[in-house]
């Protein structure tokens, strides 16, 4: 089966369980824009996953969590302690933890997959969750047109140039994606970034239906229906919205997170 714009990955998940829910979110941004703010972020989001962790099956995370991840072979980056160690213990709990890559964390391998017996998604995934079928992807790069970006997540995710950063010291590499990620910051997403997706959306709905379909990436909360079936779903962010989304097996909902 071929899907317009994109490469399905396919992933093996258990069955829903009654009672159970499965929850998603996207766009932590962890890193940026200094570490004290970027701390306070990630103790809400640990008190979010405390707060889901006694009905969760399912935890999506659907990209950019980090502002940048580079795995080398022997090191991981430095920080995000209470995230990591949250997430662990949801793993222990039973909760199936599903993290995509996002275009500023592209660079997952397998160290999260072995802490944390997380599944890493590369690309977009269809899945059957309760009755229900949903497409899933982080956004960017899908929809018509952008093709600068497209271009530069080609190299990216080549794998002799991720072959070669490997071999640049760390302290350098990581000095190196600072500096991309403030170059990145000055140049904001296109205003029709969302429209990109509902267009993509809607021309997969034509010839493959789902029901949902779930993104990050543009920062901006949104439900709206695409069809008479079909649901699309933008998670938004954690940096000004701290939404996430909500699935009980049949219906789909998109909450804000007050902290107490």
């Amino acid at each position: 089966m071929t899907y317009p714009n994109s490469r399905l990955m396919d992933i093996n998940i258990s069955e829903f369980r009654p009672g159970k829910k499965a929850y998603f979110a996207s766009d932590f941004h962890l890193g940026v824009p200094n570490d004290e703010i970027s701390l306070q972020r990630e103790k809400k989001i640990v008190s979010w996953l405390a707060d889901i962790a006694a009905d969760a099956q399912y935890l999506f995370l659907v990209g950019d969590l980090f502002d940048f991840w580079f795995e080398y072979k022997h090191v991981a980056p430095k920080g995000f302690v209470r995230l990591l160690g949250k997430l662990a213990e949801l793993s222990d709990r039973g909760v199936e933890v599903i993290i995509f890559c996002g275009n500023h964390d592209l660079w997952f391998k397998d160290y999260l997959r072995k802490e944390i017996k997380a599944i890493i998604i590369d690309r977009p995934i269809s899945i059957t969750l309760g009755d229900k079928k949903i497409y899933m992807a982080h956004g960017d790069g899908l929809g018509p047109g952008g093709l600068r970006f497209k271009l530069i997540r080609s190299i990216f995710t080549n794998p002799l140039c991720q072959w070669l950063f490997y071999w640049i010291h760390p302290n350098i590499g990581y000095g190196l994606a600072k500096i991309w990620s403030s170059i990145s910051k000055e140049n904001p997403p296109e205003p029709n970034e969302d429209e990109k997706l509902l267009i993509h959306s809607k021309s997969i709905e034509k010839t493959y239906p789902h029901d949902f379909y779930i993104y990050g990436d543009c920062h901006l909360p949104k439900v709206q229906s695409i069809s008479s079936r079909a649901t699309y779903v933008n998670l938004g962010d954690w940096i000004s919205h701290f939404t996430y989304g909500v699935f009980d097996g049949k219906d789909m909902t998109l909450k804000t997170f007050e902290d107490s």
